[in-house]
């Protein structure tokens, strides 16, 4: 099916001068227009949080479907407030929309990065392993800590602290319990010193998508192999 930007309006009546056609292709771009800004965050331009919880649970389904693993990474600004209280919301603004041009740069075209609400973002990244999502949070970590804010009356330097989880398609887990369980790792890395990346020991993660050996012998059970 088109999408509305490509649909070609005709007269139901035949009427190559029909009056109404150039007010309806208006009327369906302003719906188009009002469309994105419903998903959009309009301080930074990134996704916002209904975009986020929209695009979350189809993430975990294709999962679901096609058995590839996807990562969550929850992220926080540190010490944001201090920016806020030390030269204003303005510079706080500023710093919010920095940072979340430096993460759209730091991952891939397939990748989803959407305002949380105030200082915390997220990264959705479908068919992605733990290992694959640390590396891309180091990333934008290592980048967000050495691009200062860089402006007439001073410099804000910032980092930030992130939680990763992935789903690998457990029935069971629900976008709610998988956001959870990325905040909680986000506030490890918090309590741990901040500007950090904190998740689950890879050999965890991993085992879980290992074939055991009971299985291998569930499989041949009942064979002839020797």
């Amino acid at each position: 099916m088109p999408t509305s930007k490509e649909q070609e309006f005709k007269c139901p009546l035949g009427d190559q001068g029909c009056q109404w056609l150039e007010h309806i292709s208006k009327l369906q771009s302003r719906v188009d227009e009002l469309a994105q800004l419903v998903s959009q965050d309009p301080l930074t331009g990134l996704h916002n949080l209904r975009h986020f919880n929209d695009i979350l649970p189809q993430t975990m389904e294709r999962t679901r479907r096609l058995g590839h693993a996807s990562g969550l990474i929850m992220i926080d600004l540190d010490n944001f407030k201090a920016v806020n209280d030390t030269w204003g919301h303005e510079i706080g603004n500023l710093t919010l929309k920095q940072a979340g041009t430096i993460m759209t740069q730091q991952v891939r075209m397939v990748d989803t990065v959407c305002r949380y609400g105030g200082e915390e973002f997220v990264v959705v990244l479908p068919d992605t392993q733990l290992r694959q999502c640390v590396k891309i949070a180091e990333r934008i970590r290592k980048s967000i800590e050495a691009t200062p804010l860089i402006f007439s009356e001073g410099e804000v330097y910032i980092t930030a602290s992130m939680g990763i989880e992935v789903y690998q398609g457990e029935t069971q887990m629900t976008s709610q319990a998988l956001v959870h369980a990325a905040d909680k790792l986000l506030y490890q890395a918090k309590h741990a010193g901040r500007n950090q990346v904190a998740h689950r020991d890879f050999a965890e993660v991993e085992s879980t998508t290992a074939v055991s050996q009971e299985e291998i012998d569930a499989l041949f059970k009942g064979s002839d192999v020797s």
